[in-house]
Formats: C-alpha cells, sequence, structure tokens
C-alpha cells in the first residue's frame, strides 16, 4: 500500500466545491482545508507507485484546482523501485489556472 500527502490550492470561492470534488475520489481523505488561503490537505491510498502518480494527475485535472503536489509519501510492498519523479509529472497538462492573487508581486500587494 502506498500513502501520499498532498497539498491541493483553489480559489478561496472554490475551496467547498473543490473540497467535495476531492473527498468523492476513491483513496482520497481530506483532513483539513482553509476557506481564506484556499489550501487543503489531503491524503491518498493506492496500490502501487504508478496508481499513486495516476490519481496525483486526476487531482491536478480537477476543476477548480490551481496547484496540487506530493509533499509526503510512503509505499510498502511496491516491488516497482523509482528512483525519482516521472518527467511527465511536472509537464501534466491537466492543470487549472492559478488564482489572480499567486500572480501578484509583492509591490501589487
Amino acid at each position: 500500500m502506498n500513502l501520499s500527502a498532498i497539498l491541493v490550492i483553489t480559489a478561496a470561492a472554490e475551496v467547498e466545491a473543490c473540497k467535495s470534488l476531492l473527498a468523492s475520489l476513491a483513496g482520497i481523505t481530506v483532513h483539513h482545508f482553509d476557506p481564506i488561503t484556499g489550501k487543503i490537505m489531503l491524503t491518498q491510498e493506492a496500490e502501487s507507485i504508478d496508481a499513486e502518480i495516476e490519481g496525483l494527475k486526476r487531482i491536478k485535472a480537477l476543476k477548480g484546482v490551481s496547484m496540487a503536489e506530493m509533499i509526503y509519501h510512503y509505499f510498502e510492498d511496491d516491488e516497482t523501485l523509482e528512483t525519482h519523479m516521472p518527467a511527465d509529472l511536472d509537464s501534466f497538462q491537466g492543470l487549472g489556472e492559478l488564482p489572480e492573487f499567486l500572480n501578484k508581486t509583492t509591490e501589487q500587494i
């Protein structure tokens, strides 16, 4: 079994809808969310590293998700040895639009 902790960021106005979408996915448990910052913390259970990566891609492709990154990973009894993150994960094109506040410089804030 593989476990991963994933940080999801969405627009503050989208937190409730995004949280509900995430919670409806198999293997996903939402543990914390902040309606002001749009941050959602969750864990994902998967059978293999490949399934774990596919789950992260699925999360990144959800409507309203601006960013989703794996911040912790634990695996046991997986015979596939990964020495680095798959190259296609960083170039995955299912990402949502960045919220406007993430595009501002410190001078604009």
